[in-house]
């Protein structure tokens, strides 16, 4: 397999996976306002945190209001994480191979793209959003389904299972992150009531809250919900499963090793991190360590299979025509 279809299979595997993260994240949010009493709500910037577009965000927007927030997440092609964005991004890469993938695959991302595009006007609204969103979501999980189903099961493949969990395992450790801290001041005491919303928001953004209750069998708890979520070998958006299946598309590939005892050193760091004991600061400090491996195992998987040596974060470097 060329490094370049490589390459465009594993970005078209993340953009597509942003947006129905982000998606997820802008619904959860909105239910999320209602629950809270006025006091403890978070408003909207949070989630740009999240997405890590704060910079950018206030050159465009003068005020973080739910508007312009939303707008900024679902449909301004000036922010590179936006929805509309990475539909873009995606839809582009999907172009270029269509000979790899599935003929079907093809017409669902770029069906998802012009519906998406058609439809951001009445998404700004509270009104129409959620059913924009959810249709976004249901539409992803729709292309993911048929790649799964319809695409050879070969290296292609496993660069696109590479760039969905990597996609996923950084968006749980944002959420983690921003979520856990931002969301209810931990100062006011009189809000620890509604701690257990706070932490039932986190597991809601990630769609982890029924198999949580499933697997813990107890309330939901700080502890147990970081445990769950960094830990679980079973929940497919936890970060440890995450890692895992990209170390079983790395077995299957040639020249795997240093992207493997990369891999290694992240589950290790998973596994060994003293969760139950980690206040707010350690566990934005834990967060921020991981993150970055999973930015070194990012750059090590194109240093290895793409043809470059060190991407910027957030950027396709171009790959040469090698063979992967």
């Amino acid at each position: 397999m060329l490094s370049r279809v490589a390459h465009r299979i594993y970005w078209m595997a993340r953009y597509v996976e942003r947006a129905e993260n982000t998606a997820r994240l802008i619904n959860v949010n909105t239910h999320l306002l209602l629950d809270l009493p006025r006091r403890a709500t978070p408003g909207w910037e949070p989630l740009i945190e999240i997405t890590g577009g704060e910079v950018l965000f206030h050159e465009i927007y003068s005020e973080p209001t739910e508007r312009n927030v939303v707008r900024f997440l679902i449909g301004d092609a000036q922010n590179p994480g936006s929805i509309l964005s990475s539909l873009v991004q995606a839809r582009e890469n999907a172009r270029t191979i269509r000979d790899i993938i599935p003929r079907e695959a093809w017409e669902q991302i770029n069906g998802l793209y012009l519906s998406v595009k058609t439809g951001i006007q009445p998404a700004l609204s509270s009104r129409r959003r959620h059913d924009f969103l959810r249709e976004l979501i249901m539409s992803v999980q729709q292309i993911t389904g048929l790649l799964a189903g319809t695409m050879t099961h070969d290296h292609g493949y496993d660069f696109l299972r590479m760039g969905r969990n990597l996609e996923r395992a950084d968006m749980t450790t944002r959420i983690i992150d921003v979520r856990s801290a931002d969301l209810l001041p931990s100062e006011s005491g009189e809000l620890s009531p509604f701690e257990t919303i706070q932490w039932m928001s986190v597991l809601k953004s990630l769609t982890a809250y029924q198999m949580y209750r499933r697997e813990v069998q107890g309330p939901v708890r700080r502890r147990a919900v970081l445990e769950f979520l960094f830990r679980s070998a079973k929940f497919p958006r936890a970060v440890y499963h995450c890692l895992g299946e990209v170390e079983s598309c790395l077995h299957d590939l040639p020249r795997n090793d240093a992207p493997l005892r990369t891999l290694a050193h992240l589950q290790r760091t998973v596994q060994e991190a003293p969760l139950e004991s980690l206040e707010q600061r350690d566990l934005h400090t834990f967060i921020d360590g991981l993150q970055a491996g999973l930015a070194g195992l990012d750059h090590q998987v194109g240093a290895t299979y793409f043809g470059f040596e060190e991407p910027r974060a957030g950027a396709e470097p171009e790959p040469s025509p090698s063979a992967a």
